[in-house]
């Protein structure tokens, strides 16, 4: 079960930033004001940002995403966590073969979200 929730990521940044205004802190982090102020607002950051933020905030991503890190692997390594990311600016065409695995990711990850939320998780 993770300890933040996807959904709660913008109250918990907004409780982080305190008193330190939305600008100031946006550049402590790394990302715009504009992407700040949406992710705060309760909008889902791109992956960049949301890595971003976790390192910020000094939290997982990958206990919010609810996923588990194989050992040795580095969650902040750009390569290892947001490398699909980096992959679709690169190829704005990937193939019909990657499109269907990904399909196929995107598919089991909201199975799981969705037996998570039957069981009360």
């Amino acid at each position: 079960m993770p300890k933040l929730s996807l959904e709660d990521l913008g109250t918990k940044v907004r409780g982080e930033r305190g008193d330190q205004g939305l600008r100031e802190t946006a550049i402590s982090i790394g990302i715009s004001p504009a992407s700040l102020s949406r992710v705060e607002r309760g909008h889902l950051p791109d992956l960049t940002t949301f890595g971003l933020i976790c390192q910020w905030l000094g939290i997982s991503a990958s206990e919010i995403l609810g996923v588990e890190i194989a050992d040795g692997a580095d969650e902040h390594d750009p390569e290892y966590s947001w490398g699909a990311s980096v992959h679709f600016r690169a190829d704005q065409n990937p193939s019909e073969e990657l499109s269907t695995h990904l399909a196929e990711l995107i598919r089991s990850a909201q199975r799981k979200i969705q037996r998570q939320r039957s069981f009360g998780s």
